[in-house]
C-alpha cells in the first residue's frame, strides 16, 4: 500500500522499479527460455507451442466493476494487487490484462497498466507502442480495406455495392476529423468514390476475433467468416469470397504470440489484446487466458467497461469459446461511481481530475459521458 507520506505519481513509482530481467520471470512462471521471443530485457513474446503442458489447468479469477466513471473505477489496479498478494501468499499466480489503447491513453481515462504500486512494468513501453500487436491489426485491418477497394477499382467481380460497405478503416488514436468521410476522389484511377470513415484500433472486429483465436489456423478461419460489405442484390460478401484471410494471417502472425512482462512485486503478468467492451467481448486474448492456464494455478484477469458489459460478454461469449469460465469474480466498487450514477453533479466526485468537469457540473440523467472512458 501506498504510505500517506509518499505522494509520489504512478509514473514516478514505476520509473524507480528494479525489474528483473524478463528471461527470470518466464523461469519463474516454468516458460522455458526456448519459447521466448526477446522484445529488449523486460518485455518478451511467447510461441505457446513450445510451452509444454500441465495435466491440470489453473482456475481462473474474473475481475470487473460496477458501471464506471470516466475516470475508470481501478480493474487493473485491483486485478494486480490481487495477483501480487496471491503470489505472495504462495499460489502460482500469473495475471493477464488487456493492451492499452492509445487513444484512452492520451485522453482523460489515461492508461491501462495499474496505478500506485500495483502496477504492471515497464509501464511506459507497455502504454505506448509496447512490442506492435496494436500496429499489425491496425495494418491487417487497413490491408482489408485496400484490397477491398482495389477489387472494386479492377472491376468488381464480386458485384459489390459501395454504398453499403460495412467495414472501416481505424487507427490507433481518437481523431473524430476522420470518422466519417469521403474516399476515392481525384478521378478514375484514384478509385471509386464512396462514404468511409475511421474507427479506433480497438473497435476493428478484427481485434475481436485476434483475441477469440485459439491459434493461428483458428485466427485464419475467424477472419475469412468477417463480413466486409453487400453486393447490389443484398447477398454478403466475406474475407474469404476475396479471397485474402491468408495474407492478413500472415500480417498477425507475431502479434498472436502473447507478451511477457511483470508487476512490481514481480509476478508475471501476460498483456496481450485489447477490444473495447462497448463495441466487442473487452477481455484479453483466449490464447494469453489458456497459455497462463498452462503454467499457473490462478490466473486473475479483467473484464473490461462496467460489469453489464465486460463480465457479461466475458461469460456470454469468451468462457463459452475457450472454456475458461472464472472460478470467482471479484467487483470493483467505488464511492465515486455511486455518486457519478447516483446524480450527483460532477463538482462533488472527489477525484483528480475534478477540474476538468467544474467548467460544465454534470449529472447522470440527461448527460452524456466520454465513450473513451473505461477501456
Amino acid at each position: 500500500m501506498r504510505s500517506a507520506a509518499d505522494m509520489s505519481s504512478d509514473l514516478e513509482i514505476s520509473r524507480r522499479a528494479v525489474m528483473r530481467p524478463v528471461t527470470d520471470v518466464a523461469r519463474a512462471a516454468g516458460i522455458p527460455e526456448e519459447a521466448l521471443e526477446l522484445y529488449g530485457r523486460y518485455k518478451a513474446k511467447i510461441d505457446p507451442l513450445l510451452v509444454p503442458p500441465r495435466s491440470t489447468r489453473g482456475q481462473v479469477v474474473l475481475v470487473t466493476a460496477m458501471s464506471p466513471t470516466p475516470a475508470g473505477e481501478g480493474k487493473s489496479t485491483v486485478t494486480v494487487g490481487l495477483g501480487d498478494a496471491l503470489a505472495k501468499a504462495g499460489a502460482s499466480t500469473v495475471v493477464a490484462l488487456r493492451e492499452p489503447s492509445l487513444g484512452p491513453v492520451l485522453g482523460l481515462k489515461g492508461g491501462a497498466t495499474g496505478g500506485g504500486y500495483s502496477q504492471v512494468v515497464p509501464m511506459e513501453d507497455i502504454n505506448l507502442h509496447f512490442t506492435g500487436d496494436f500496429h499489425a491489426i491496425t495494418t491487417a485491418n487497413n490491408a482489408l480495406t485496400a484490397l477491398l477497394d482495389n477489387h472494386i477499382h479492377q472491376g468488381n467481380e464480386l458485384g459489390i455495392d459501395p454504398r453499403r460497405i460495412i467495414f472501416r478503416r481505424v487507427m490507433d488514436m481518437n481523431d473524430r476529423s476522420l470518422r466519417n468521410i469521403v474516399i476515392g476522389l481525384g478521378g478514375p484511377a484514384e478509385g471509386t468514390p464512396r462514404q468511409d470513415g475511421f474507427d479506433i484500433t480497438v473497435a476493428s472486429e478484427i481485434m475481436a476475433v485476434f483475441c477469440l483465436a485459439r491459434d493461428l489456423d483458428d485466427l485464419k478461419e475467424r477472419l475469412a467468416r468477417i463480413t466486409v460489405g453487400y453486393t447490389y442484390d443484398r447477398h454478403p460478401v466475406t474475407v474469404r469470397d476475396l479471397g485474402v484471410e491468408g495474407a492478413l494471417t500472415l500480417l498477425l502472425k507475431d502479434a498472436v504470440k502473447p507478451n511477457l512482462v511483470q508487476t512490481l512485486a514481480g509476478t508475471p503478468a501476460l498483456i496481450h489484446g485489447g477490444p473495447f467492451a462497448n463495441i466487442a467481448h473487452g477481455c484479453n486474448s483466449v490464447i494469453a487466458t489458456e497459455l497462463a492456464r498452462t503454467v499457473a494455478d490462478v490466473v486473475v484477469t479483467e473484464a473490461g467497461f462496467g460489469a453489464d458489459l465486460g463480465a457479461e460478454k466475458y461469460m456470454d461469449i469468451t468462457s463459452r469459446a475457450a472454456d475458461v469460465a472464472p472460478d470467482a469474480v471479484v467487483l470493483v466498487a467505488t464511492i465515486r461511481a455511486l455518486k457519478m450514477h447516483g446524480g450527483v453533479p460532477g463538482t462533488s466526485w472527489t477525484w483528480p481530475t475534478r477540474r476538468r468537469w467544474r467548467r460544465e457540473p454534470r449529472t447522470c440523467a440527461g448527460t452524456s459521458r466520454t465513450s473513451a472512458s473505461s477501456a
